[in-house]
């Protein structure tokens, strides 16, 4: 298969809706629990401190450029356990990408259309993946291209229309929380927003252009994300208050119920689950295709697409047996996610790079590698 590759562009677009992700959705419930009406707060730090993670990321890439997360692996930690490192990244890529399925079927099945099996719109969902991870990174970043614009102005639009419901008194006190709940939030708060953009190294830098402008739209795409969430965490407590903020399942869904412009614009809560659908689009396919990818170069075949239908089976199948409920997949992601998520984007990254300076390992490819540009 013909290697694809993005612009720097795209790519920056592709990291903000990554790391929005779920979270638009399940964070702020889930932090207002804790920390009250300092969830702000939590995002707002979280997102300074994943820039450290993004600054590992982006040294990580310069030492192999023309390599994935999983030919690093094999290239610095020798071929068995290098390759047993991968397999433990694709299970947990092929996990997630399962998640997702489920938790966009639950959340259709319990906000929009009621009746209907959550496994319905987890099949639908998951076809279009399968066909964007058939047709390749190059179609999946120029459909980001098209997305981006509308994302922007609903997200405008949202925030305009809500606005004037605003009680500042919500938020206060500020900085009323203890210090122990406001950092687990915070740690919390990153294996869902930062963590898992150890994935997109499979893309980064080996697929990207223009290696110098991806490493600026890599902290730009991440900052971008932050500030949407922080905006939308302030917004549920800032209107529904910290207590209500944290009894919802959706509290933003729940944001945008509220949104009434004269008695006349009214009930376009459909406008979030349209944000919602194109940031977890692009996580869930970023993580069936790193899973797609990554098995590929491990069984050394050229082209990865064959995989795709065997992965995807395996992956709706998952969808239907991950979670028995929507309770036991916020006590996993709140509990268990987090330190599984850390070992792969804390640990590894830290790993690879002391085991590369040791072998005295200075970027094989620096000369060989001449950035193209996507067709």
């Amino acid at each position: 298969m013909e290697k694809q590759v993005i612009s720097s562009r795209q790519f920056t677009i592709m990291v903000l809706f990554y790391t929005v992700g779920t979270s638009i959705l399940i964070i702020p419930a889930s932090i207002a629990l804790d920390v009250q009406q300092d969830a702000w707060i939590v995002a707002l730090l979280g997102t300074i401190l994943s820039l450290l993670l993004i600054k590992l990321f982006i040294l990580l890439g310069k030492k192999m450029p023309n390599a994935s997360f999983v030919e690093m692996n094999e290239k610095i930690l020798g071929k068995f356990i290098g390759k047993f490192v991968s397999i433990g990244f694709i299970i947990l890529t092929l996990l997630s990408s399962g998640e997702l399925f489920y938790f966009i079927g639950i959340f259709l099945q319990t906000e929009v259309m009621i009746e209907t099996p959550s496994a319905a719109f987890a099949t639908l969902f998951s076809i279009i993946i399968f066909f964007a991870a058939y047709l390749g990174i190059e179609v999946f970043a120029r459909s980001l291209e098209i997305l981006f614009p509308f994302f922007i102005i609903i997200f405008i639009t949202f925030i305009l229309f809500i606005s004037p419901q605003i009680d500042i008194h919500n938020i206060q006190p500020v900085l009323e929380v203890s210090p122990k709940p406001l950092l687990y939030d915070i740690f919390y708060f990153m294996g869902l927003f930062s963590f898992p953009v150890v994935v997109l190294l499979m893309i980064f830098p080996s697929a990207v252009n223009v290696q110098e402008s991806a490493q600026k739209g890599f902290y730009i795409g991440t900052i971008a994300g932050g500030i949407i969430l922080t905006i939308i965490i302030a917004l549920c407590i800032l209107i529904l208050g910290p207590n209500n903020t944290s009894l919802r399942t959706f509290p933003s869904y729940a944001l945008a119920q509220k949104i009434s412009v004269g008695n006349f614009l009214q009930r376009i809560e459909i406008i979030m689950a349209f944000m919602w659908a194109i940031t977890i689009f692009v996580r869930a396919f970023m993580y069936f295709y790193a899973s797609v990818k990554g098995l590929g170069e491990i069984l050394k075949i050229k082209d990865h697409r064959p995989l795709i239908l065997p992965l995807g089976m395996i992956s709706i199948g998952l969808s239907q047996i991950i979670h028995p409920t929507i309770v036991h997949s916020n006590q996993y992601n709140k509990e268990t996610w987090p330190l599984y998520i850390s070992i792969f984007a804390i640990f590894i990254p830290l790993l690879l790079l002391a085991v590369a300076k040791i072998r005295k390992m200075k970027n094989p490819d620096a000369n060989s590698h001449e950035p193209s540009s996507p067709k």
